[in-house]
């Protein structure tokens, strides 16, 4: 009774209660035995004082789902935009619940037909897959590869801000193309975004970002010569570089990018003396 059973509805908006900053889901207790026949299990997270399990209601909703829709309303439930999460939420494990439970729900939304054959895609009972019945084609999750890059200068971090789209504090960001490692996606979008050139090209750490179907890989590296800013204007609206004490962080602390602006800011590992 206490995992949770998540909907969300044709916009992609997830049905929560939010109290003070937490999220809380419906439960097994919010749902009949005729909404359970369209659920399917996603994954489970273990919290302070036990496991629960997350589940996701398959079927109608990705048409209409009014009446789910209107039987949660009922019951108190709201229906909030990941980014309306994203910004109202502190951190936990919650959040991230969310973004990745987005993540599944925007898959199996966009997947409901076979690209070969066009019959209907149905839930893998092995694997976390969709399989075509009739002609065997098999559809696993989309995660599209990213990275983030923190370019330094001395004392200084290279911070942009998006043209459209978060509109706070953001370092350089793009996807991997086709036939790209991982480095090289690094030197391309700087080069591309901020006409910079980087060495000395170092991992930091990754992180899901289900919210855009991601898996964020960070970089830190250096700008070569002077780091002349020639800013591609129609990607952002800002870019400059920012002084250690200068650099203002996001709003919340649930983003990668915010956690390198932040190694460097407070001169964490591995920017430590």
């Amino acid at each position: 009774k206490e995992d949770a059973v998540l909907f969300f509805d044709g916009e992609g908006r997830l049905s929560v209660k939010e109290s003070n900053g937490k999220l809380e889901f419906p439960g097994a207790k919010h749902w009949d035995d005729r909404d359970a026949a369209h659920a399917i299990y996603l994954f489970s997270i273990d919290f302070s004082t036990d496991t629960r399990g997350f589940f996701l209601v398959l079927g109608e909703q990705v048409q209409d789902g009014s009446d789910y829709k209107s039987r949660l309303q009922e019951q108190g439930f709201t229906f909030l935009s990941i980014r309306e999460i994203r910004d109202a939420a502190g951190p936990g494990r919650e959040v991230f619940a969310a973004f990745t439970a987005y993540h599944l729900w925007k898959w199996y939304a966009d997947n409901r037909y076979c690209g070969k054959c066009a019959q209907r895609l149905m839930p893998d009972q092995k694997e976390r897959a969709l399989r075509c019945t009739a002609c065997g084609n098999v559809v696993y999750p989309r995660i599209n590869p990213a990275v983030i890059v923190g370019v330094v200068k001395e004392d200084c971090l290279l911070l942009t801000k998006y043209r459209r789209g978060y509109a706070h504090n953001a370092l350089v960001a793009g996807f991997t193309e086709i036939g790209e490692t991982l480095e090289e996606t690094v030197e391309r979008e700087v080069l591309e975004e901020t006409g910079i050139h980087v060495r000395n090209i170092r991992y930091y750490k990754s992180q899901p970002w289900g919210m855009a179907q991601d898996i964020l890989m960070g970089f830190f590296c250096e700008a070569e010569g002077e780091g002349e800013i020639r800013m591609d204007e129609n990607e952002l609206k800002y870019a400059a570089w920012v002084k250690r004490e200068e650099i203002e962080l996001q709003p919340n602390s649930l983003s990668l990018t915010n956690e390198m602006m932040r190694v460097f800011k407070e001169r964490l590992a591995p920017f430590a003396s």
